[in-house]
């Protein structure tokens, strides 16, 4: 699931393949915004592809052990927290 703020989304829970465009859409439209990942479990590759390719920045990293793990390695430069 994903919730769209002016220039911050929220991943949470489990975010699926069926929103990668409209993450993709939302990064285009919304150069300088961060993602908050701090709620998100899991997280489809489509929409790690997504962040590979924008590369936006990550305001809060997964709670979740393991996905933080995964995106940190994926994305280390855009982490801000």
């Amino acid at each position: 699931m994903i919730t769209f703020e002016a220039q911050c989304a929220r991943l949470a829970e489990v975010v699926g393949i069926e929103e990668a465009s409209t993450l993709l859409d939302w990064l285009q439209a919304h150069p300088q915004g961060q993602l908050d990942l701090s709620d998100c479990t899991h997280i489809h590759a489509a929409n790690l592809q997504v962040l590979m390719v924008k590369r936006p920045t990550i305001a809060a990293l997964p709670n979740h052990d393991g996905l933080r793990s995964w995106i940190s390695a994926a994305l280390p430069p855009q982490v801000a927290a």
